[in-house]
C-alpha cells in the first residue's frame, strides 16, 4: 500500500518558486488506480515523486508502512516501484530479450522472455532479438515496457499517459493490455491518463487540477461526472 501524507511541491523558475502540487494526501491501495484532471494540474509531477525522479517540497511518502521519502528513483525500484515513461527510452545496442532480463534482475530464458512479449500481445519471435532503438514504432516500444515491469513484478507499477504519442490501433491494442495486466499482476497500477476507455477500466479515480485533489473515489462514482463535462476533467475519448 502506497500512502502520500500532506505532499506539497514548489519548483524554482526565474519569477521565483511556483508551486505545482499543494497537500497532496492519498492513499493507493487498489489493484488499478487512475489520476486524471486537466493540463498542468500537477499530475505528472505528483507521478515522478512517487517515483522518486524528484523530492518533495513537504509532506512524507509511505510504501506499506516504510517511510521512503528521502529514497532515489534506484532505492524506490528497489523496494518495488516500477516506472513508464511518456515516451519510452530507448536504447541502441540492447536487444529486447537483454531489456526483459535486466528488469527481471535475474537469469531468464529465452522462453520466459518470449511469454512476457506474448503476454503483451506480440509475436515473440519477430522482436526477442530486435535492439530497442528507432526502428520500433511508439506502440511497440510501450508494450515492450509494459513487458519490463510485467517481467519486474513489482508491487506498484505507474504508467505517465501511457496513451502519449501512439496511433489508435496501438492505443486499442495498449487497452486490451492493461485488462490483461490487471488480471495477471500481484501488485497495483496507477495511471496518469486523460483517456476515458483507460479510466473505464480503473478500480478509483483520483482527480487533480491546480495542484490539489478535487475529487476523488470509484470508478461509478467519479466517472459520469466527468464524462458529463465536469470542470476538474478533460477526458478523450478513443
Amino acid at each position: 500500500m502506497l500512502e502520500l501524507k500532506h505532499v506539497s511541491y514548489a519548483a524554482e523558475d526565474e519569477s521565483g518558486s511556483k508551486e505545482i502540487l499543494n497537500d497532496i494526501s492519498l492513499t493507493v491501495n487498489e489493484r488499478f488506480t487512475a489520476i486524471t484532471g486537466p493540463n498542468g494540474g500537477g499530475k505528472s509531477t505528483l507521478a515522478r515523486i512517487i517515483a522518486g525522479i524528484i523530492k518533495p517540497s513537504s509532506g512524507r511518502i509511505i510504501l506499506d508502512g516504510e517511510d521512503i521519502t528521502e529514497l532515489g528513483i534506484t532505492e524506490r525500484a528497489k523496494k518495488g516501484i516500477s516506472f513508464a515513461f511518456q515516451q519510452p527510452v530507448r536504447f541502441k545496442g540492447i536487444q529486447v530479450y537483454d531489456l526483459l532480463r535486466l528488469a527481471a534482475g535475474r537469469k531468464l530464458t529465452v522462453s520466459e522472455a518470449c511469454d512476457y512479449l506474448s503476454r503483451v500481445g506480440m509475436c515473440a519471435r519477430d522482436y526477442i532479438n530486435r535492439e530497442v532503438n528507432a526502428s520500433l514504432s511508439g506502440g511497440e516500444l510501450k508494450r515492450i515496457e509494459i513487458a519490463t515491469i510485467l517481467a519486474r513484478g513489482t508491487k506498484l507499477s505507474i504508467f505517465d499517459e501511457p496513451e502519449a504519442g501512439i496511433d489508435l490501433w496501438s492505443f486499442s491494442n495498449l487497452i486490451s493490455v492493461f485488462e490483461k495486466m490487471y488480471e495477471q499482476i500481484n501488485g497495483s497500477i496507477l495511471i496518469i491518463s486523460h483517456q476515458e476507455r483507460i479510466l473505464e477500466i480503473a478500480d478509483r479515480i483520483v482527480v487533480i487540477a491546480a495542484g490539489r485533489i478535487k475529487e476523488q473515489g470509484t470508478r461509478d462514482e467519479i466517472l459520469p461526472g466527468l464524462i458529463g463535462g465536469g470542470a476538474c476533467g478533460r477526458l478523450t475519448a478513443v
